[in-house]
């Protein structure tokens, strides 16, 4: 069969246009092994005249060698890219393993210990750590073929299961891991070694790929909490069922989705229409040496997770020395003379009253209303944008939030988190710029 005969026959077929995993197979045997947002999307793309261009000469032997194509949809991205290791690890296809260098590949590994740690591992530091007998491990899931999709799913899980990763347990003091909800609280002490084991078995259970089976053991285990009268535990696990079943991973789609268009020019893009837009928090933070070398950054949280293509950094033009306020209101004006960018849900400054006026002054100015509740977000404005502020304590921690309260505590979360990267990126990029001054490259 030749590749134009393969090609007609596949694309006859009626490929779905949801997520999961595909199969390139000669007869019975499997040659390949994807994930995919859009199956009919990703399978059409390997007929592109630019194949061998765009993926490589030995994906372009693979295609060649095929004879059929057989796909299994998921619900999700998430669940794809799970499917995909557990299929790879037990079939071996050998156009995967040579496509990339074991040693490169990505694993997941759940440590052997009273409270494990859950950490991504790439092929060559795994072999060289268990050498070394420096690591115990428990579980180990891989290999997954893309480290950032991966990246990315762990940052949807960990909103679901927290776990530890490098936090000491029981030190007595919660992590900042935890004070985003993404630890369970295993270094203040706040939860038991068994109700931390039942927080790895379901993370366990979600990487092995058995949704079923996880959905029984949680409504089981809220059930108990229920008979015993704690609600609270109860409704958390509600929450549990309720996201495994909702998972929102548009933030795995963006790379994959590109290659996709960009391989074949008659993909179908109205998909793109129908996704509704995630959360948008801009954060926003000023650096300086005694007045000097004054620079401002801006970061973007979506839906909880950094959107890190969209963070800004600028070096103050307007010489205020160390006026924060100042300098602050200059980041935002020029931040809002970008039409082009997306305009925020929340934009959150780093600073107390003074800054909040300030910069409530700045939106007056450029017509922005400052939204009160949802109903009034909701309300004719051309453009509107809850304002919060994040009021630190004497030691630079987080002590209260200024603005919308409701805001406050529904994503409080996601706040701390643009806060924590905006105070992050501003000193990278502070420490970069005195670099330079000071050896004058």
């Amino acid at each position: 069969m030749t590749i134009e005969e393969f090609k007609k026959k596949t694309l006859k077929k009626p490929l779905p246009d949801s997520p999961g995993v595909y199969f390139f197979k000669k007869g019975r045997e499997i040659l390949y092994i994807g994930k995919a947002t859009s199956l009919r999307s990703r399978v059409r793309s390997y007929f592109a005249k630019d194949l061998i261009k765009v993926r490589s000469m030995l994906i372009g032997d693979m295609v060649s060698l095929s004879s059929n194509i057989s796909f299994e949809k998921t619900n999700s991205v998430l669940e794809a890219l799970i499917l995909e290791a557990n299929l790879i690890k037990q079939y071996l296809p050998k156009y995967n393993t040579k496509e990339k260098d074991n040693k490169s590949f990505n694993f997941v590994i759940i440590t052997n210990e009273n409270f494990p740690k859950v950490v991504t591992m790439r092929g060559r530091n795994l072999e060289l750590e268990k050498a070394a007998d420096t690591i115990k491990i428990k579980y180990q899931f891989g290999p997954f073929m893309n480290g950032m999709a991966l990246q990315q799913a762990q940052k949807i899980i960990r909103r679901i299961f927290p776990y530890r990763d490098t936090c000491t347990p029981l030190v007595g003091r919660p992590c900042f891991n935890a004070q985003l909800g993404l630890c369970p609280g295993v270094c203040a002490g706040t939860i038991s070694k068994q109700e931390y084991a039942n927080f790895i078995k379901h993370i366990v259970l979600f990487f092995q790929g058995k949704k079923r089976e996880l959905r029984k053991v949680l409504k089981k285990e809220m059930n108990e909490y229920v008979k015993v009268l704690q609600f609270e535990k109860a409704h958390q696990i509600k929450k549990q069922l309720f996201a495994i079943d909702h998972i929102r991973d548009v933030s795995m789609m963006g790379d994959e989705y590109k290659t996709e268009t960009a391989a074949i020019n008659d993909v179908d893009q109205d998909d793109q229409s129908e996704v509704v837009k995630p959360f948008r928090i801009e954060a926003y933070d000023i650096a300086h040496t005694s007045g000097k070398d004054v620079v401002g950054v801006m970061t973007v949280i979506e839906d909880g997770i950094p959107k890190k293509a969209d963070y800004k950094v600028f070096k103050i033009k307007g010489g205020f020395g160390n006026n924060d306020i100042a300098s602050l209101k200059e980041v935002v004006e020029r931040r809002l003379n970008h039409p082009e960018w997306r305009f925020p849900d929340v934009m959150l400054i780093d600073g107390g009253t003074g800054q909040y006026n300030g910069i409530e002054e700045v939106l007056h100015q450029k017509e922005i209303h400052i939204n009160v509740d949802e109903e009034a977000r909701s309300m004719k404005y051309e453009k509107s944008v809850y304002l919060m502020s994040l009021v630190k304590n004497e030691k630079h921690q987080p002590k209260a939030f200024l603005g919308q309260e409701s805001i406050a505590k529904k994503h409080k979360k996601a706040l701390l988190l643009a806060n924590a990267e905006a105070h992050r990126f501003t000193l990278t990029f502070h420490r970069k710029l005195r670099s330079k001054s000071m050896f004058g490259k």
